[in-house]
């Protein structure tokens, strides 16, 4: 709750890294939290990562392991002024948030809720979100963190960790020194419901359309102007209505989704992203995306678009399918904790996805965030508390089996 009302709110406008320097204000804290419990490597660096390391404490060769979560929080709602509340025991009813009566986490719109009856249950006041993405999982780390270095009983390998800004816009790991982390393998703490273990993802990649019509002045521009804004709002009505958008897909579907638009009449950009399981299908899907500039473009005469495509990240099974072993020991400990693993697929994107290309085998191991970029969002804090148990007992599974 103390790390929810820090405003670590990223800008995906921004050309900086981070992308806001508010984020750092979090993760001095975090690195002073470290230092106190006794962790005497935790540093803040230039790029706003925290690193620290909880040393090893058993004579075996075991490999280090990497918990991170990044401080962040998404743009997609306010996050300034937060006020977290906790709602003991709560009764299995709709949460009516004080600051915004007219916003009603609904039990019947969220049936997970519905099943937390008796939880206690950490919401927002009404008026931001509340920033469990991803600071539950940054107290989840810090606690795990606080119960290994007071409880020497339990055996553990030198484990690693990392917290990470601007994940919300895609850059988390963007400036990440691998060398500097040296570790073998990880886990981010960013799933939702109890349980979730998350070792697949979206494959993704940024597209922009940049559309470029002809100006002229509007009282002399029969027959002359060429409308970059309209050619603009063509190709994206012509989008299909009833597929391939993510309002129309669950499951293992793919999508084509603009986020952005913006421009003048002699040139307009339109931002897409597109998403797939299977890293092949991004090349269809951005054809179809060509197809249909190059069909709306055909009618304007004397208009011109280009089409950019850029990776941004890939599905982690591509490299976990190689290490059998990372996953499997997560499903342990979780079950170890009393709950029973559930094997997802994540519907976008985590640091882990980036970082497991960049050498580092990393699944998503759930926090009990939901809701999440919204003013609905709400968090479980016996969900969290089993969170740090899985922590606790998967460092106890590594050092097991080395």
């Amino acid at each position: 709750m103390r790390y929810a009302q820090i405003d670590t709110q990223s800008d995906p406008m921004s050309n900086t890294f981070p992308t806001t320097e508010k984020q750092k204000d979090l993760s001095r804290l975090l690195v002073k939290e470290l230092q106190e419990m006794g962790i005497t490597d935790a540093e803040l660096d230039e790029h706003g990562y925290v690193y620290a390391t909880i040393p090893a404490n058993t004579d075996k060769k075991v490999p280090v392991i990497c918990f991170c979560s990044h401080v962040d929080t998404s743009s997609d709602s306010s996050g300034t002024g937060v006020k977290p509340i906790v709602h003991s025991r709560y009764d299995g009813g709709d949460i009516v948030l004080p600051d915004d009566e007219t916003v009603v986490i609904s039990a019947k719109e969220h049936p997970y809720l519905a099943s937390k009856k008796g939880d206690d249950i950490i919401t927002a006041s009404g008026t931001t979100l509340l920033g469990a993405d991803d600071k539950a999982g940054v107290a989840e780390i810090m606690d795990a963190a606080n119960f290994l270095m007071t409880h020497p009983e339990v055996k553990h390998g030198a484990i690693r960790i990392l917290f990470t800004p601007d994940e919300e816009v895609g850059r988390g790991v963007e400036k990440v020194d691998m060398k500097k982390l040296a570790a073998d393998f990880g886990y981010t703490m960013d799933g939702g419901e109890l349980g979730s273990l998350e070792d697949e993802n979206f494959s993704a990649d940024g597209a922009r359309i940049t559309v470029y019509g002809i100006s002229a002045h509007p009282g002399s521009a029969k027959d002359k102007l060429v409308s970059a804004i309209k050619i603009a709002g063509e190709i994206v009505d012509a989008l299909p209505k009833d597929s391939l958008s993510p309002e129309t897909t669950d499951d293992r579907e793919g999508f084509i989704h603009p986020v952005r638009i913006q421009g003048t009449v002699e040139k307009t950009e339109i931002d897409f992203i597109i998403r797939d399981f299977e890293t092949a299908h991004l090349e269809a899907h951005e054809t179809f995306l060509r197809r249909i500039m190059d069909k709306v473009l055909a009618k304007h005469h004397g208009a011109k678009a280009t089409l950019k495509v850029t990776e941004q990240y890939r599905n982690m099974k591509e490299v976990l399918v190689n290490h059998p072993e990372v996953t499997a020991n997560a499903a342990e400990a979780i079950r170890r904790a009393g709950v029973q693993p559930l094997r997802m697929s994540i519907r976008g994107g985590t640091d882990g996805s980036r970082l497991s290309f960049m050498g580092l085998p990393c699944p998503n191991i759930f926090t009990g965030e939901m809701a999440l970029h919204s003013k609905h969002e709400y968090v479980s804090i016996q969900d969290m508390q089993k969170a740090v148990q899985t922590i606790v007992y998967l460092a106890q599974v590594w050092e097991e089996k080395a």
